[in-house]
């Protein structure tokens, strides 16, 4: 009996430590959503990269076509699966991060102004800028 309160007590334990690096680091699987119509398009991985930074890559496509005609460069008629999306990601001053972004269904490239946790963690606010024009985007964890 004692064993499995035990083992009971220790699961719960490494559940919460989970749930609470959750609402602490953006590391993890996010869906990503249209912007006009709200609809799924991806699940993206936020990921700790080699030099130290956050970065972000495409790890399932949910409503794109197959390969990124729009894009350019590396990306150009390639899967968007694997497509980097966020990188160099540093702590900023508003308890976020912020580098630098990619749009590849706009071939865009952006500076992630701010990449911040909200609602507890469920969710990643991203405000991206291209010169003075800023917009937002909502991500959704979904592990």
């Amino acid at each position: 009996m004692r064993k499995w309160m035990l083992t009971g007590l220790l699961a719960g334990l490494a559940f919460a430590a989970s749930a609470q690096d959750h609402a602490n680091s953006p590391i993890g699987k996010w869906r990503t959503l249209d912007d006009k119509t709200g609809k799924p398009m991806t699940v993206t991985e936020v990921y700790a990269a080699k030099n130290g930074t956050l970065a972000a890559k495409i790890v399932e496509n949910l409503g794109l076509p197959a390969t990124c005609s729009e894009c350019s460069g590396p990306y150009k008629d390639k899967p968007f699966v694997g497509i980097v999306t966020l990188s160099n990601l540093k702590p900023n001053k508003d308890g976020g991060w912020s580098g630098d972004g990619y749009k590849p269904s706009e071939d865009r490239h952006f500076n992630a102004k701010s990449v911040k946790l909200i609602d507890g963690g469920k969710k990643l606010e991203i405000k991206g800028c291209v010169a003075f024009i800023c917009r937002t985007a909502t991500w959704v964890r979904v592990d």
